[in-house]
Order: structure tokens, then sequence, then C-alpha cells
């Protein structure tokens, strides 16, 4: 305070006619006190009044709440000494609030000791506060899902280069010394809604992409829309018979679901509803109530929006490809998935962990929207992975002296594949090929499917905006203007409104002779799912090649499917049978060599389909604990890592650690990896 009063203009510590240094000195530490005494005491309750203000507005209230504060605390100096204007008031408390952060900082740093100390008083009070007694011995367990972080990328992530030290040097060391690596091989549709659904509440049956069309409601679901995933964690609810997997004591954070949780922040299957139980923004108001932390996220926010303006900027200059448009909102949307979201979850994830939680499950999306504009290997990436690492490396310490001992896994939703858009290699979109297939015409502007994004639905949440807001296609396109084209990264679904019912081969070919042909031959389209009437469900590929998956039957010149993997032909044929499965469901073709792959989105990363890294993600499981699944096998779909995570929290329970290794079931196998050789010991 007393180094501000002597560089800013309009704030000062002394009368008109000045005072002694003595005098001034004493006004300034009435004045700080009554200051930190005014913010430990009213802030919360003002915070608390504010419940209905959204979340990012919120944070820009915080400077002027806080400004509010020191006014008042200044009035309260005698003789009237402390005085300031209302800006100035604004300038002085983010200050002071932001140094208070630093000291306190600095000090947890440098003192293990406080630091434990610190963590302990904070524990404590919470435990008297919610009537708690001595806390439990059994190990709670944090579940830390790095979203969108491929198995191959995390490998390279944790080799040391020659000389240096590994990109994430703390998930490096859990894995060198605590944690075994497994890759696990996600359903077609690899994208966040299918497998959180599945990974959360333990199916994620009838999910066939981030966003399809259903015909009896006319309308279009979106996983990342609070009413969708409303109804798709109501209907997997419904299908499971059980809440999820954090309903015994668990907390949701950050996440489209809640897993039964009831203790839920930043979750947008609940971010529609108001009530006690299903406050989902209660994270940001829990976050915000501290003014320090208002402050450097404030900051660091600015900052990123910078960083993004300079990143894209050079990215241009260089004409670096593949690429696609940054501009817009999006240095926002990105700033806020990269330090908002992260401190809010971050955050919520420690207090978890002081209040004892059994089980929180936790999403950190940084990651996946940065690599979905800058490729999953970028250098505007590599950076974020840098800054989860940091992270993770607190969460990590925190857990070595919560109350409760604490097991930490972490593990990611599905990988990422770069590669040109569709429209970048082509020279038209989906859409535009499918109506010129159809026969129909092709607009001028034909529409665009817009990047799917789990931070962008966050911030709008945040924000209370509309679901739609013009980001989405209409929720209920019109029965009458042609098929309804969606994508989720590079996998298509083609539906026609105007025919209920899902359209078989025959009767498409009646229909639009030349659709089923166009799609098929083009060289950025690798394979097509169609229903017939005669074969059940049929994967087309180019020169009349076919793969009749009920028999395994190959018919024409080779298998459409082939370099997919051997999982491949089993994950189209259970999408096939899916309820809303569309009319036709298109996978965009595949480089062999590098697994390339082109979003029928502006993805330069993308996920959604087969091809690539995108299928193949990662679990960072603590050795205490049964391993995934027998050796030699793999871990298929999101279904087999619920009930992996089930078991783990079964042996947690037990007094005495493991029930034994259960199998994966039926058609879901998995297995451990050897860890990279920096690592080994």
């Amino acid at each position: 305070m007393l180094v501000l009063a002597a560089v800013l203009p309009d704030f000062r510590l002394q009368s008109a006619s000045g005072d002694s240094a003595t005098v001034i000195g004493i006004t300034a530490a009435v004045g700080a006190g009554a200051f930190g005494l005014l913010s430990a005491l009213v802030w919360p309750v003002l915070v608390r009044a504010f419940l209905l203000v959204p979340a990012l507005v919120l944070g820009m209230l915080v400077f002027f709440l806080n400004g509010s504060l020191l006014w008042l605390a200044l009035s309260l100096v005698p003789y009237g000494r402390g005085s300031t204007d209302a800006t100035m008031a604004v300038v002085v408390a983010a200050a002071m609030s932001a140094a208070s952060s630093a000291t306190n900082a600095f000090l947890a740093v440098r003192d293990d000791g406080a630091y434990r100390r610190r963590l302990a008083r904070i524990a404590g009070r919470r435990r008297r506060r919610e009537g708690g007694g001595a806390p439990p011995t059994t190990p709670g367990t944090v579940f830390l899902q790095l979203d969108g972080l491929g198995h191959a990328v995390l490998r390279e992530a944790l080799e040391a280069p020659a000389g240096g030290k590994p990109l994430m040097p703390a998930v490096a060391a859990l894995c060198g010394r605590t944690h075994r690596l497994t890759r696990w091989r996600t359903d077609w549709s690899s994208q966040t809604g299918a497998s959180q659904l599945g990974i959360l509440h333990g199916t994620n049956e009838d999910v066939p992409a981030f966003r399809w069309y259903e015909k009896e409601s006319g309308e279009v679901v979106v996983s990342n829309r609070p009413t969708s995933a409303a109804e798709l964690q109501r209907r997997a609810v419904e299908r499971t018979g059980n809440q999820g997997l954090l309903a015994q004591d668990g907390a949701s954070r950050g996440n489209l679901f809640t897993g039964g949780a009831w203790q839920v922040a930043l979750v947008l299957s609940v971010a529609a509803r108001r009530g006690k139980e299903t406050r989902s923004r209660a994270g940001y108001f829990a976050y915000f109530s501290d003014p320090a932390n208002a402050t450097r996220t404030a900051v660091s926010f600015v900052a990123e929006v910078v960083r993004e303006t300079v990143q894209s900027t050079r990215a241009l200059l260089r004409r670096e490809r593949p690429r696609v448009g940054r501009g817009g909102l999006y240095p926002l949307i990105r700033a806020f998935a990269t330090v908002v979201e992260r401190d809010v979850v971050v955050a919520a994830v420690l207090g978890d962990m002081l209040s004892c939680r059994t089980a929180v499950y936790a999403d950190l999306v940084g990651y996946d929207e940065v690599a979905h504009h800058s490729g999953p290997r970028g250098r505007d990436t590599r950076q974020v992975l840098r800054r989860l690492d940091r992270s993770v490396a607190l969460i990590a310490k925190v857990a070595e002296r919560a109350p409760r001992p604490y097991r930490l896994v972490l593990l990611s939703d599905h990988g990422q594949s770069q590669g040109e858009t569709f429209e970048e290699a082509y020279g038209l979109t989906l859409d535009e090929l499918v109506r010129a297939g159809s026969g129909l015409q092709v607009p001028r502007s034909a529409g665009r499917t817009p990047s799917g994004s789990e931070a962008r639905a966050a911030a709008r949440a945040a924000l209370h905006r509309p679901e739609d807001g013009g980001l989405e296609p209409p929720r209920k396109p019109g029965r009458n203007t042609g098929p309804v084209v969606l994508a989720s990264g590079n996998l298509g679904l083609i539906s026609f409104p105007d025919v209920l019912g899902r359209l078989t081969r025959e009767r498409i070919d009646q229909l639009r002779p030349a659709l089923l042909r166009t799609l098929a031959e083009h060289r950025g389209i690798g394979f097509v799912l169609v229903e017939s009437e005669e074969h059940g469900p049929v994967v087309l590929g180019g020169g009349g090649a076919e793969h009749r998956l009920e028999t395994g039957e190959i018919v024409g010149p080779g298998d459409p499917l082939e370099g997919l993997g051997p999982g491949a032909a089993g994950a189209v044929l259970r999408t096939a049978r899916f309820p809303h499965a569309a009319d036709i469901m298109v996978n965009s073709s595949v480089d062999p060599v590098t697994g390339a792959v082109h979003a029928f989105e502006e993805q330069v990363g993308s996920h959604g389909g087969l091809g690539g890294e995108q299928s193949h993600a990662f679990l960072l499981s603590p050795l205490e604990l049964s391993p995934p699944v027998e050796p030699g096998a793999e871990l298929v779909g999101a279904q087999a890592v619920h009930r992996v995570l089930r078991r783990w929290l079964a042996e947690s329970a037990e007094p005495h650690g493991r029930t034994g290794l259960a199998p994966s079931g039926g058609d879901v196998p998995g297995a451990a990896e050897p860890l990279p050789a920096a690592h080994r010991g």
C-alpha cells in the first residue's frame, strides 16, 4: 500500500497538509488491515449474493467489488487521511490482491512445513464445518482426464531428450516410479461425449457421434449442448440402472456428465438446471470468492489471449500448413480453456482432497482445445502440455499431504489425428459433396459444421448464453430442406429427415441413384456405412469394394477397412446397430504412412472417427492397483475402462488393498505395456 501510494497520483495515505512517516505508516497498516478483514468477512457474503451472475461476468465484477472494499477500508482510517477515487481503488485493490497471492505462493513453495500446516488447517476447518470426525484411512482416488492427449503424444512427452528433461517431468516421474502406462482403444466415435459417458456411466450405447440427427423428434443432438448432455445422461442411467462411477461420495469437475456425483462444478449435463443439488457453476464462485484467485486468473487470461494472437500471427506469416482460422472469439475460448477452466477445476480438485472425497473425476480440456487449431504436436500445444504438467504436479503434491491417502490416476478419453480439412484438401465441404451426389443445387455458401469444443460450450454456459446461437446446426432442421449433414471430426453423418425410419442401401439407390457411388469413389472418403436389406450393415469402398459386417465377407477388390486395425470391423458393426445410426455414415480417408485424416469440420487436429492416433488413449495407474487387464490383452472401449475404474474403487475401499484382477468382460480386452526406456526401474 505504501509503494502504491508513492507511485499512483490519485491514491494517498496522508492529509493534504502532510504527515510524518510514522503517521503515514500507521495509516497504511490500518488501511491494509481493514481491507484484509473486510475481504475475509464481507467478500464471501458478496460472492454468494451474486450467484445468479454469469461466472465470467463475476470474474470481471470481482475487481469492482474489491475496489469498493478498499474504498470502505480507507474510509475507516482515522482522521480521513486515506483517500482514492473509484477507478484508482480498483487498481490498488487488484495490485494488493496480486501481491498477497504472490507472497502466499512464495511462502508455500519455500517452506514445505508451512505449506503442510496450512493445508492441515484448511482441511480441519472443512471437516469441522461438515461435521466430520477423523479422516478415513482407506485411500481416495482422483481420476484426472487430460482431454484429447493421445497415447503416442504422451510417450513422446515422457521421453527425455539428450541432455534435457522430459516435456512433462511431473508425469514422467510418476510413470517411472509409481505408475504403469496402458494404452486403450476407443470406440468408433472417438470423442469426449461417447468416451466420457461410457467411462462415467458405464454405457455409451446409441451414441454414434459427437452430433447426430434423431428422426422421431426431428432434433439434432449435440454432446456438449447442456440439454443434450442431460438427456444422454438420463438415458445412460435408465439403461444401466445405476447412477454412475461417482455415486458414492464422489465429485465431478469440468465434465460433460456428473457420473452420479452430488458434488459438481462446471458439469454441462446440469448447467441448464437450477437448484442446490445441480448448481454446476458453483465451482466458479468457490474459486472467485478469493479475490487473489480472480486477480491471478484475470492476468493469466489476458496473457493467454496475447499469446494466441502472437502465435496465430506467426503461423500465418510462416504459411504453416495445415491451418484453420484462429480469429474471432477463438483467442478468448482458448484462454478460457487453458486458464479459467483449468484454474477452477484444479482448485476444486484440491478442495475435494482436503475434504476427503472418496472419488473425484476431473477433466482438463486445454490441450484438446489448442490441438484442434494448432495440431497435436504443434509448438503451441507443447506449451499447454508443460502447464498441464504443473497442474498434475500440484495435485500430486497436495495428495501427499491430504488428510487421507489418495491414489492419482491419469487418463485420456481419445487422441487426435492431424491433417488438412476435407474442404482444404478437395475444395468442397461434405455437405456440398452430398448435395451434388443427390442431384440438388449446391448453394454458393453451403453451411459448415462448426468445430466441436467442450471449452466453447462451457464458456457459453458460464455466460448464460443460449445453446445454439449460430454455433451449432439448428436443433430442428426442416424436413424439406434436403439431407442433414453433420460432422464429428473425420466422421460424417447423413440423414434424410423427410423419410421416417432408417433408409436402406436399396432405397437410397432408388431415391438418389448416384449418391452412394459419389461418396464411395471420392478420394477423400475412406469408407461408407449403410444398411442393406439383404446383407445387413455393409461398408462400401472405392472400386465396388464391400465388407459385409455380419458375415465378414469381402466383395470386390479389397477390404475398405484395411489398415484401420483389427478392431475396426467390430467397432463399425457395433455403431451400425445403434437405433440412431445415421442413414449414411462416412469416414474420411486415412494416409497409411502418416495416419493423417481429413476432418469434415474446421480442425487441424481432429477426432471422432477411425484413423491415425485419435483412437488410442492412455491410462496411467498406480502400481498398487491391479493391472487394468491380463498381460497380452488390449483394453477396448470406454465401457471396459468404466469397469476397470469401478474395480479400482472397490480395491481402495478394501482395508487390505486389491480385490483381485477381474476380467474386462466379453469383447473388451486390454493390456499394460513396458515403460519408456528412460523411466524403467
